[in-house]
């Protein structure tokens, strides 16, 4: 029992490390809050920081996501869910003790949450975020309509026996917890969307013709 509680304990700690954050302030002295979109996240560090910090940041908060699922697996629990410890992961990005609890939109250890449990649904989430990227050049946009579409998958595939083979109740909630977190977390994104003003990537076609502020 103690072993369980330190480990949800340890989950939820990996989760709330804030790569960005520390990136920023250890090799570059700014701290992303003043920069750009205030985010700690991929894309903010990607905008200020550069390519290399915010490929550092997505593979770390990607990575945290993953090895927080498999923790139990690591340790021999079968006597909980792998999703619990990845939900702590989430939570702690998300909410990082680390961090004055605000941290990043839980795109990345999302997504990494699920390629430690369910690997063949993370393809197919990564083939709709990379696709609705070059459509609409927008990581925004790719992730909110790849977390929308994964709430939908996960309650319509195990119908059907595609990529899910049946329904795991508490896989199904905690996909459609997060989900809807991320979709939520993006609101002032949606807002520019709408507008015609979100910020994009210089990749892709751009097909809603965003035009955002310089």
């Amino acid at each position: 029992m103690i072993k369980l509680v330190l480990l949800l304990i340890l989950a939820y700690l990996m989760g709330s490390v804030p790569a960005g954050l520390w990136i920023g302030q250890l090799f570059f002295k700014k701290n992303l809050r003043e920069y750009g979109s205030g985010n700690t996240g991929t894309t903010n560090t990607f905008r200020v920081l550069g390519v290399k910090a915010g490929i550092a940041t997505f593979a770390f908060d990607f990575l945290k996501g993953t090895v927080a699922t498999l923790l139990p697996i690591f340790f021999g629990i079968s006597d909980i869910s792998p999703m619990i410890f990845g939900l702590l992961a989430v939570l702690g990005h998300t909410f990082p003790v680390f961090a004055n609890f605000r941290g990043g939109k839980a795109v990345a250890t999302s997504a990494g949450v699920v390629l430690g449990f369910a690997p063949a649904f993370f393809g197919y989430l990564f083939v709709l975020f990379f696709l609705t990227l070059y459509l609409g050049s927008m990581i925004s946009l790719a992730s909110i309509l790849s977390a929308f579409l994964a709430i939908i998958g996960v309650l319509l595939f195990p119908l059907f026996h595609f990529l899910l083979p049946h329904y795991d109740p508490l896989f199904t909630l905690v996909i459609t917890l997060l989900g809807s977190l991320i979709i939520v977390r993006h609101k002032d994104n949606i807002a520019r969307i709408l507008a015609r003003k979100e910020n994009l990537v210089p990749w892709g076609l751009n097909l809603t013709k965003q035009k955002p502020k310089i």
